[in-house]
This record gives structure tokens, sequence and C-alpha cells, in this order.
């Protein structure tokens, strides 16, 4: 048996873009750092809404092939985004967590802004002093996040998240349901980035050091590190 802490994953479960008709889902080197910084000290649970297989951005595949940590993961570790638990599974266990981390790609603003399970996940690991994470687009999970006290999660936080800046660069925009860093502002969250686009920033901040947010895939290679940290481990 492992004596290891537990540490939850949320991929998305949305597989195309809307607007386009085209692929989504989660970005490939946006789990594969974190995930591999994170398993020698936790173990791993991945969940996403729908459960089962969470499909993987097919961009996100090519624009990290250059990167050997992402190409070994793709060929030796599908079974973890292949066989996610489903989030309502989950309600009810958050005391088994030291945490959580919200993988970004597309897919997380159209599927997990409004998931209402993985908000009251959130929640309650945030409320009990857990750490609460994600990066890229994967803070989109966090917008529409409430505190029992009825105020957002990220009301008077530092938090960050992929810029508009950054969206429009990607030429994304138009396809998108809400622009991430614009609805951080208007939730109260005081959203910081890095100096120029695609810049590594990782900014955390909430109760006791516990909410770690990074601004894009760059950031995704160090934000590891500082969960690790803010889970004092």
């Amino acid at each position: 048996m492992s004596h290891k802490p537990k540490f939850l994953f949320i991929l998305t479960s949305q597989s195309i873009l809307p607007s386009r008709g085209t692929p989504t889902g989660w970005y490939l080197p946006e789990l594969v750092h974190p995930y591999n910084k994170l398993a020698p000290v936790f173990d791993i649970v991945v969940a996403s809404p729908a459960g089962g297989e969470a499909p993987l951005d097919p961009y996100s595949v090519e624009a990290t092939k250059g990167d050997a940590e992402c190409m070994a993961f793709l060929n030796e570790k599908s079974s973890v985004w292949k066989n996610t638990a489903k989030i309502d599974a989950l309600i009810g266990q958050t005391s088994e967590f030291a945490g959580i981390f919200y993988v970004g790609g597309h897919g997380p603003m159209f599927d997990l802004a409004d998931n209402e399970s993985s908000q009251t996940l959130a929640r309650e690991l945030y409320e009990a002093g857990k750490v609460v994470s994600a990066v890229c687009h994967g803070p989109a999970a966090l917008v529409n996040v409430k505190l029992s006290n009825g105020t957002y999660l990220v009301s008077g936080q530092k938090v960050t998240g992929i810029s508009d800046v950054e969206e429009e660069i990607l030429q994304f925009s138009q396809d998108m349901p809400f622009l991430l860093e614009t609805e951080l502002r208007k939730r109260g969250g005081i959203h910081e980035k890095a100096d120029g686009p695609f810049g590594v920033s990782v900014v955390t901040s909430g109760e006791n050091g516990k909410l770690v947010t990074g601004q894009n895939p760059p950031s995704a290679a160090v934000i590891g590190d500082s969960i690790i940290k803010a889970a004092g481990m």
C-alpha cells in the first residue's frame, strides 16, 4: 500500500471547439510536466466531467514534438487520461486529497467553468486548507467557484491564467465563451502576468498560500514545484 497522500488532477471532457468544429481538449505539456513533478510525492487520481477517456488536443501533440518528456508520456502513460474517474463520483471524498489541479487546454472553458461538482470539490478543498491549482485555461474551472460565505474564491486573490493578449495572439478570442483574464477580473481576482506574452508566471496566493495558478504552457513546466511547496511537501 502506498502511503503517499492523494492529489486530484482534472481534465476536460470537451472534445470539439463548437465555433470551428475542430478537435480540442486538454493540452499535453500542461498535464505532463506537473504530473511528472507531483507523481513522486503524491498518488495522482485523474478525473473528468464525463469520466473515461479525456480528449487530448491533437494540436498540443504537434506543438510539443520537441519535448522529450511529453513524447515519452504520450507513448508510455496513456492510461493516465484514458481511464479517468467521473468528477461526480468524488463528491464527499475531499478529505482524502491534498489538493486539486486543473489542466489547461481550450476544453475547460466549455465544460469546467460551470461544472457544479467540480466547483464543490474546489470549494471543499480550499476551505479545508488544501491546495487549489490550475494552469493556462485551467483557471476557467475556478471563475465561478463560490465559497460557503457566498464570495467568489478568486475575489481579492492574486491569480493568473492565459491572458487576453495571448488568446488574441493564438487567434481563439472569438471562439471562447468568455475571456479568462477578463472573467477573473470581473470576479474580483487580481490578475497578474509575465512581462511579455508567453512568459513564465506562477502566482501563489489565497489562504495560507494554497491557491496556485500558472499563466500559460511555459508556466506548466515550473508550476509543479509551487504546488508541492504549497502542499507543504
